[in-house]
């Protein structure tokens, strides 16, 4: 996924500080490919489609095509059955991973995961940081994703704000209205009373987080947000492609939404956020880079016990009875105290 892609490419910053000579690769998929676009520390993007590199011929074509780059250190972050058999393949002498029962054979090297955070990085940070104790014990415990926009991006979401009407002097923020999927998405009308809650003690404008399919989900809360803040909502300015996206969020004073990839973007750009995280996502794993401030999350173990004692797959089975407890009301303090601090002023792009 994004978020997980744009997470781990810390681990490029760290080993080109420590080798500098060497060369760094990243085996992504193909969708994930902007959050790392003009990262100066990863030298090739290797990208891997499931649907067409999974087919049977095809993946034999694919690892051999990994054992003839010849690698001297592989690090498989996911630690999964297929990317246990990539690591294999590679034949590299040195191949690190997380330590679980079933895929330790495809390694030399793993280790044992955090499930405390020792830093304000979250456990997201520090577990990927973590695989790097096998190369040795002097690299950091954390780092900080980081995403790197073109100077011609910034200009042309300006342009794109400016010609939609939108003052650059107002207060704008980019609202993640959807989650990836249904069980990470906050229910639409509570959504709509934390839009009508922003719009009551600010004067800020919104922009909405959203691609073409989904915009007969984004009109049901539109719908039921109260009419003067529809007036703030632009409908029809959103990224056409990632790198777009990233550039309009560049220009907003933070992101407010539901938790997921939008949100670890808007902090890899030191963009403030606020986010709502689904019940079945442990909080802890990551709440990255959370100082109460500047960012922030909420989760309903925050506010009630309703959660204690169950297994995942029990919350996750009854995930949107449970997203109903955390009703609006229980936001309001911690989202009016985060608004104080970032509607004031705009934030500067980075």
């Amino acid at each position: 996924m994004i978020g997980d892609v744009l997470t781990s490419s810390i681990l490029f910053e760290a080993l080109r500080k420590k080798y500098p000579e060497a060369e760094l690769h990243y085996l992504i998929y193909p969708h994930t490919k902007p959050v790392v676009e003009n990262n100066p520390f990863i030298d090739r993007i290797i990208t891997y489609n499931p649907e067409e590199d999974g087919k049977p011929q095809n993946f034999l074509n694919f690892l051999k095509l990994i054992r003839k780059e010849n690698y001297e250190v592989v690090i498989d972050v996911y630690s999964k059955i297929a990317t246990g058999i990539i690591s294999k393949a590679s034949r590299a002498p040195v191949r690190i991973s997380y330590h679980k029962w079933y895929t330790a054979h495809f390694y030399t090297k793993t280790e044992k995961q955090l499930h405390k955070p020792q830093t304000d990085a979250g456990l997201a940070v520090e577990n990927r940081m973590l695989l790097l104790k096998a190369l040795g014990k002097d690299f950091p415990a954390e780092l900080k994703p980081k995403i790197y926009l073109t100077e011609e991006e910034k200009t042309d979401a300006e342009k794109q704000l400016t010609n939609a009407g939108i003052d650059p002097e107002n207060s704008l923020f980019m609202i993640g209205v959807l989650g990836s999927s249904k069980d990470k998405t906050y229910p639409p009308e509570f959504m709509a009373i934390l839009l009508d809650e922003i719009a009551k003690i600010t004067q800020a404008d919104f922009l909405f987080n959203y691609i073409p399919k989904q915009k007969e989900e984004v009109e049901e809360i539109y719908n039921l947000c109260a009419p003067n803040t529809k007036k703030r909502i632009h409908l029809d300015v959103f990224g056409k492609s990632l790198r777009e996206f990233l550039a309009l969020t560049a220009h907003c004073n933070a992101l407010i939404g539901n938790e997921g990839g939008a949100i670890n973007m808007a902090k890899a750009m030191d963009i403030p956020s606020f986010s709502i995280f689904s019940p079945q996502i442990k909080k802890e794993n990551w709440s990255i880079y959370e100082d109460g401030i500047r960012n922030v999350s909420v989760h309903l173990n925050d506010f009630s016990t309703a959660l204690h004692g169950l297994s995942q797959k029990e919350i996750t089975k009854n995930n949107g009875r449970y997203y109903e407890l955390l009703e609006p009301n229980l936001i309001f303090a911690s989202l009016d105290k985060f608004l104080k601090i970032t509607s004031t002023k705009k934030v500067g792009t980075k």
